[in-house]
């Protein structure tokens, strides 16, 4: 029997070199479920994000990347500590923010801005 998936709204980040952006992800946890060559579905703590390499333009990434990703997930400390170098400082280092969430925030891949958070009422002991 074939499981039904979950509804949710995922992500589809171009990269310019897939290669290093599948194992940017893989870093950060998730595993590559499905797609082709040309397409990637990876899926990690709850969430899934999907990747395609980048084309001509308008489908290319620029040099300043206007791209972004949030990861919802109570998970946010043990994410952060994978990948503490790629941590933006002094700003996105794991702290609670005013808005509300227990956060962190990286440099990705041709520098995708990737937040990691939670609600921070919903976080026990940080």
């Amino acid at each position: 029997m074939t499981a039904i998936p979950g509804v949710g709204a995922f992500a589809i980040v171009p990269s310019n070199d897939v290669t290093i952006a599948l194992a940017f992800w893989e870093r950060l946890g998730f595993a590559r479920i499905g797609g082709d060559h040309h397409y990637h579905i990876m899926e990690g703590w709850g969430c899934e994000v999907h990747l395609t390499q980048a084309g001509a333009p308008p489908w290319d990434v620029p040099a300043h990347n206007p791209f972004g990703v949030y990861l919802r997930t109570p998970d946010v400390a043990a994410i952060a500590a994978l990948v503490d170098d790629l941590v933006i400082r002094p700003g996105g280092i794991l702290r609670h923010r005013e808005w509300g969430l227990y956060e962190v925030g990286i440099n990705g891949p041709d520098g995708l801005l990737v937040r990691i958070g939670w609600p921070s009422e919903l976080i026990e002991n940080a």
